[in-house]
């Protein structure tokens, strides 16, 4: 059997598929009953003739390849980014800045926390007045930079999630529809152009009544 030089390798099963389809429609199964030819005998020769009526479907063809093109390279492009590089790209010490942006909030809090208790606990005593008004202040601080720092680590959480989320996952699910209906023109194009009237031809030149339709056996 031949092989459809003008498809790419994963067209061909598309191709048979197609002419399995044909082949098994009424009108071409009702020809058959009058021609000396048998299903696969006709089948063979479509394959082997795939070079010559693929063409018929070439416009469409190359509407649907090229879109397949496209969004082939564009998954490639997608993918997990090096390790080094411009751009959002994971950076050397990015993980080391990202562990002190959770921590430095919790022991900040941790040590407003104990500082004010202390500080506080001193004034309720009554003694050391000057060490438990340093503690109360640097407690004070403490607390600024835990809330200060907990807002700068929700921003960039909040940004982080947006780069990773926006981009294009809508577009890609709309091509790939794009890519279904692309495919099922071809296909349909294959059929009524290219396969479909290659086997009418061949099964009008097998016997005499076929070539008229009108003709009663």
């Amino acid at each position: 059997m031949g092989s459809p030089s003008r498809l790419g390798d994963e067209d061909r099963s598309d191709y048979a598929s197609v002419l399995d389809d044909v082949l098994a429609s009424a009108e071409i199964q009702r020809l058959l009953e009058r021609s000396d030819l048998s299903s696969g005998q006709l089948r063979i020769r479509a394959l082997a003739s795939a070079a010559r009526t693929a063409p018929a479907a070439a416009a469409e063809y190359r509407s649907y390849a090229g879109l397949r093109r496209e969004l082939h390279g564009r998954r490639h492009d997608t993918g997990p980014p090096p390790l080094s590089g411009p751009g959002h790209q994971e950076r050397p010490g990015a993980g080391t800045l990202a562990v002190l942006g959770v921590l430095t909030p919790i022991l900040a809090a941790v040590a407003a926390a104990t500082f004010l208790v202390l500080g506080y606990g001193l004034r309720l005593t009554g003694s050391l007045a000057a060490l438990s008004g340093t503690l109360v202040r640097v407690g004070w601080i403490s607390l600024a930079i835990a809330a200060a720092t907990s807002l700068i680590s929700i921003v960039a959480l909040y940004r982080t999630a947006a780069l990773q989320s926006a981009p294009g996952a809508p577009p890609g699910v709309d091509r790939s529809a794009d890519l279904d209906r692309a495919r099922e023109t071809w296909r349909t194009a294959l059929r009524d152009k290219g396969i479909r009237p290659f086997l009418l031809q061949e099964l009008s030149g097998s016997v005499p009544a076929a070539r008229n339709p009108d003709t009663r056996r």
